[in-house]
């Protein structure tokens, strides 16, 4: 019998900002020099970002991190590591 070896699909890495918002700048120089890929979303000047940021996470800060269904809603880089190594996002 043969193994049928099924790539795993990478999960996409969102950041929800604020381009005033200095722990918004943090995050995004922070996941940078580490080398992730991530898609940055300006929620203050995109209101339907701000309401699906909104929806996903029933919150209303930034930065908010979203990868598939989770919501990580706090920069601290212990979490977000573990956030990122739980979903096995890698740089």
């Amino acid at each position: 019998m043969a193994l049928l070896f099924i790539p795993a699909v990478a999960v996409e890495l969102k950041l929800y900002s604020r381009e005033w918002c200095s722990w918004c700048i943090d995050a995004k120089e922070y996941l940078t020099q580490k080398g992730y890929r991530f898609n940055i979303i300006d929620v203050g000047r995109d209101r339907q970002a701000y309401a699906e940021m909104k929806r996903l996470s029933e919150q209303t800060y930034v930065p908010t991190f979203v990868a598939g269904d989770r919501v990580l809603a706090n920069f601290d880089t212990d979490q977000l590591e573990k956030f990122l190594n739980e979903h096995q996002i890698n740089p």
